[in-house]
């Protein structure tokens, strides 16, 4: 075993985090602001589809808070388990470029729930999901692209890693106790992608499972419970687990942590599906807007990262054809189909009538790739299509950039008609849609958190 530091990599973490600042800076508190607002409207959204049902029913137990766009009040893991769940379900929920990772999917439940339970501030909510949400942007600076080759999705490793950063500082613990949470987290992260094989619903809850974790490692520290302070470091430390990753390199996680937020430029999504999509989706809308016919195409070819092919573009037949909404949400084919024949990709265009369409798979169909060898992946998402029409011509399209993301961000106003639009999608009423965004542009400045406009 090697000699192990006097001072861990966890350790400078929580000296790092624990000396900023008590107020954040405005980025910050504006990207608090739109993660509230994102993970509630998606909440609202999915709260009438089955797999929260039946997360629900399997965790149905009375306490202090609130479950997103259901009635009552019930115990933190149910509220962090079901609110992460319904976030994430639809895949429309916010991600880092540089990963990808969801961070508000898991860390406004998690913190949200903790706050709730332990009558928390504001200010206290905000810094719990700036922290939780920076670390796990951090945490994919380590090993680019190694823990998803490994067989993992970096949201549930490292989400239960943030969480526990998330509610441990909202809860205020002491740099010893902050560090044992971590080192908790670690041998609670979990969350596999052999949900790509048929599109089942695994994914979909491991932000609400690395939520609920990350609170019970917070708690577990608080009570004096121990964890390795080698969690990232150690010979059997996290990316040797997750990355089969010996010799790891802790700069970028290290550098400017608590001054520097790598989370300040989280995307938002503009359609309903994996997030390396996205540029593909506009490419295909780009070249209909400009007058191509979808009845017109003989094949398509794109340029693409090889970074995602195996979970976008492989195997490229049942891509091409996926057995269910869900499957289609990892489905590069089928976004391209979508978007060339109903001009988007939002919630409706998931639904079972249309991924079983005739006219979309056929299109599908003939949707095929090619590595680029000089993709920036996992730096930047671009999007590429070569079509070849019927009669011989040739139209191309290319975009570089990720729609919502750094270099082209989406609005506070643009994330509030997301929200409206979500919460009609999931049955709420204007008027209790217009009541929770007040509520949710309320939370970070509020000395005590009232969330009963959200339980309905």
């Amino acid at each position: 075993m090697k000699n192990l530091p006097s001072i861990s990599i966890s350790e400078k973490l929580a000296v790092a985090f624990s000396g900023m600042p008590l107020e954040l800076p405005q980025s910050m508190q504006t990207l608090c602001d739109s993660l509230l607002i994102d993970v509630a409207g998606l909440c609202v959204a999915a709260r009438n589809t089955d797999y929260v049902g039946a997360t629900f029913r399997s965790c149905n137990e009375a306490g202090e808070c609130v479950i997103i766009g259901r009635q009552g009040r019930f115990n933190v893991a149910a509220a962090a388990i079901v609110n992460g769940t319904a976030t994430h379900g639809e895949d429309y929920d916010d991600t880092y470029e540089g990963g990808p990772i969801h961070a508000g999917a898991v860390i406004v439940p998690a913190v949200l729930a903790a706050a709730q339970k332990h009558q928390l501030s504001g200010a206290d909510v905000a810094r719990g999901i700036a922290i939780g949400s920076e670390l796990m942007c951090r945490l994919c600076t380590v090993a680019p692209k190694l823990v998803h080759k490994a067989g993992f999705h970096p949201t549930a490793v490292f989400g239960a890693l943030g969480a526990a950063a998330g509610v441990a500082s909202a809860l205020r613990l002491s740099q010893t106790q902050w560090v044992n949470a971590l080192g908790i987290a670690g041998s609670m992260a979990s969350g596999i992608i052999e949900y790509l094989a048929e599109g089942t619903w695994t994914k979909r809850m491991h932000p609400g499972w690395a939520a609920q974790s990350g609170y019970r490692a917070a708690r577990m520290a608080q009570e004096g419970f121990t964890g390795p302070r080698t969690l990232f470091e150690g010979d059997h430390g996290f990316f040797h687990a997750f990355a089969n990753l010996d010799d790891c390199h802790f700069s970028e996680l290290l550098d400017g942590v608590g001054s520097v937020w790598l989370s300040a430029e989280m995307a938002f999504k503009p359609y309903a599906c994996g997030t390396m999509a996205h540029p593909f989706i506009d490419c295909a809308r780009k070249l209909v807007a400009e007058g191509l016919n979808p009845e017109e195409v003989e094949l398509i070819v794109c340029n693409t990262a090889e970074g995602i092919v195996h979970r976008l573009w492989e195997p490229l037949a049942l891509k091409q054809n996926p057995p269910n909404g869900y499957a289609a949400k990892f489905s590069i084919p089928y976004a391209i189909a979508v978007g060339m024949l109903r001009n988007n990709a939002g919630l409706n265009d998931y639904e079972e009538s249309v991924v079983h369409d005739p006219q979309v798979r056929s299109l599908a169909s003939k949707v095929s790739y090619h590595i680029d060898p000089n993709n920036p992946y996992p730096k930047q998402f671009t999007g590429h299509l070569r079509v070849t029409l019927k009669n011989g011509k040739v139209l191309e399209a290319s975009q570089g950039h990720f729609r919502g993301g750094r270099d082209e961000p989406m609005s506070i106003a643009a994330l509030e008609e997301k929200f409206l639009a979500n919460c009609e999608y999931g049955g709420w009423t204007q008027s209790d849609a217009i009541d929770g965004l007040a509520c949710l542009k309320n939370i970070c400045s509020s000395h005590s958190l009232d969330l009963s406009s959200l339980a309905k």
